[in-house]
């Protein structure tokens, strides 16, 4: 097994492909869009699986979900009716949400999709949607100074590589400001988040393992069909609500599939 990380540093991941390449492994598996496009770049020979591409499609990496064609396949994390529940349960919440920032990286093409879908589900649900992009920490530091000055009723972070690796500076943000936020993945509630839902990567990569085992028994990549998510996780820290002085209401308290207490 050879593993290489870029430390959320999307500019080191195309190198690191390339060494893999370099190295002629079997299988290559990536786990996120960035990663996932630079391994393609890398060989148009070697197998690759990808754990969690935002968009593999809209991205070019295959050709249709069905039939992937060229040598990737995987786990798609295409879920746009997400991005409206992430809203819808922000609402149920906070019932006077008026005005929401969402924090993604702009360095990460696949999440322009998610950001899109995100402000068509606020145009629907009558919410102010401003979006703040980062691309590195310099970046982080500035959009928390917009944030803190902007003071909205809460927040939305995507999840890549760099939001991933900085969840603990972006929650302790959420923290010290008393701003509710809604995350996409559990380990940012984990570190003290208020709340997330989305796709349980857990299960994603537990599914790539099993690309994995057909592709090293002479399955091909473009045969593969691509997965989209089935398993989605409502997570809620009740510690963090208390904290910032909310009741959450029954609504959404009894559907979540984990209660941090």
């Amino acid at each position: 097994m050879e593993s290489r990380w870029g430390n959320g540093d999307i500019a080191r991941v195309p190198a690191l492909a390339a060494e893999l390449a370099r190295l002629r492994v079997d299988v290559l598996v990536a786990s996120s869009n960035p990663a996932t496009v630079a391994a393609v770049q890398a060989s148009s020979h070697i197998p690759m699986v990808f754990a969690a591409s935002s968009d593999p499609v809209a991205t070019g990496l295959v050709a249709s979900l069905a039939h992937p064609g060229g040598n990737a396949t995987g786990l798609s994390l295409v879920t746009p009716e997400l991005s409206g529940k992430r809203l819808q349960l922000l609402q149920e919440t906070l019932p006077r949400l008026a005005r929401v920032v969402l924090l993604w990286d702009a360095g990460n093409i696949g999440m322009a999709d998610r950001v899109r879908e995100t402000e068509a589900a606020a145009r629907q649900l009558g919410v102010a949607l401003h979006v703040e992009w980062v691309r590195d920490l310099a970046g982080l530091d500035r959009a928390f100074t917009a944030l803190a000055q902007a003071r909205p009723d809460a927040f939305l972070t995507t999840v890549e590589p760099f939001t991933g690796d900085h969840r603990q500076r972006i929650v302790a943000f959420a923290a010290q400001h008393r701003l509710p936020a809604m995350y996409e993945e559990r380990e940012f509630v984990d570190v003290g988040g208020l709340m997330a839902y989305g796709p349980s990567l857990a299960a994603n990569y537990r599914r790539a393992a099993t690309y994995v085992d057909k592709i090293l028994k002479g399955a091909k990549p473009g045969d593969l069909p691509v997965e989209q998510p089935t398993k989605f996780e409502l997570v809620i820290n009740l510690k963090t609500a208390k904290a910032l002085g909310l009741k959450i209401p029954q609504s959404v308290l009894l559907p979540a599939d984990e209660v941090i207490r």
